[in-house]
């Protein structure tokens, strides 16, 4: 990364953590992200969910909310970005403050709420960008006081439907009431019942968008199976493995390691690769997964892909090490994986 990105994001946290994330938004916008070295190899290659993508490294959702910036991010290195969550009308999201930044602990604390401009706008700059390259994909929730939220994912899916390169059911934020029910057997059976439906309905007898399904990482590990299951049985094409967290390990000694909300950064590494490792066994290679939650460096993105991702994601990180950091990560990954014999990230998904 260089010293112009490393000051910029140096300067970046000296501001509250939310008028820093929407600075860095209105500096993207204005052309002055970082453009990647050139990482490409063929060894970077994986194809996870139905997608092919350049590199393993996905930008997840939360960091473009209104699908602002994604062109930028691909810029910078990503090989692939996940824009969202959107909802169907806008929503403010919860009372500030509601960012938190535990520099300490090399984390955050998040309870925005889906706090996003809504699926008109979102699609205007989907529809905008049609005709550029690179993967883009739309993280879909619901509107917090949704008389029917399961139909709130259904409108995001027809809504953005030929726009967006695929699609994450988000039912693992933790800062929406009531959202984590959905992972709930009958809910799920309703909720992902009704998107097969409109997936049919959307598709034809043309080829389907893919459609992935992202869970917490305070999963009950006796319902990996059941989740696995059913995310096979209607369709869904790869699973995000995880969100962030409620649980608040004692390790923590920020000042803010008290605050309401879900936790990501670096101490949810362990613990979300030990989830995602259970639903490798569970998949037996009938799903992919893609790994999230506390990667900051190519050594933990590898830990991620050898317990069976086939991609993953970070955000938090980008807090601390400024949105250059992909480029790092990706030039270890290839060292990495030349080091350990494995021709292409496909060789070392499940190795770990």
């Amino acid at each position: 990364m260089s010293l112009f990105y490393k000051m910029g994001t140096a300067g970046m946290r000296m501001l509250p953590a939310e008028a820093a994330h929407k600075t860095t938004i209105k500096a993207l916008r204005a052309g002055l992200g970082p453009v990647a070295v050139k990482t490409a190899s063929p060894a970077l290659i994986t194809h996870v969910g139905g997608l092919t993508l350049p590199n393993p490294v996905g930008l997840a959702a939360g960091f473009d909310k209104d699908c602002h910036v994604p062109d930028a991010m691909l810029a910078a290195g990503f090989g692939y970005v996940e824009c969202g969550t959107v909802t169907p009308r806008p929503q403010t999201g919860n009372p500030k403050p509601r960012l938190f930044r535990l520099t300490e602990d090399a984390a955050v604390i998040n309870r925005m709420g889906f706090n996003n401009g809504g699926l008109d706008d979102f699609k205007s700059r989907l529809t905008a960008r049609q005709g550029k390259t690179g993967i883009v994909g739309a993280n879909l929730g619901a509107n917090k006081d949704s008389a029917d939220r399961v139909e709130d994912y259904v409108k995001g899916l027809k809504a953005l439907w030929g726009l967006s390169d695929y699609f994450t059911i988000n039912i693992s934020s933790p800062n929406t009431p009531g959202l984590r029910d959905l992972q709930n057997e009958s809910a799920m059976d309703e909720l992902l019942g009704r998107i097969a439906e409109a997936r049919a309905e959307l598709t034809g007898d043309k080829p389907s968008y893919p459609i992935f399904l992202k869970v917490a990482p305070d999963v009950d590990m006796g319902e990996i199976e059941r989740i696995v299951e059913q995310a096979r049985t209607y369709g869904m094409n790869a699973i995000i493995v995880s969100n962030t967290t409620l649980a608040r390990p004692e390790s923590l000694t920020s000042l803010h390691k008290t605050e309401t909300g879900g936790l990501s950064g670096a101490p949810l590494f362990e613990k979300s690769t030990e989830v995602l490792k259970e639903f490798y066994g569970a998949a037996e290679g009938k799903i992919d997964l893609i790994g999230v939650g506390g990667i900051s460096n190519g050594a933990q993105a590898y830990a991620k892909i050898r317990a069976g991702a086939k991609a993953v994601q970070l955000y938090s990180a980008l807090i601390f090490q400024g949105p250059g950091l992909v480029t790092e990560i990706n030039r270890d990954l290839k060292a990495r994986l030349k080091a350990d014999g494995f021709a292409s990230i496909g060789d070392a998904v499940g190795q770990g």
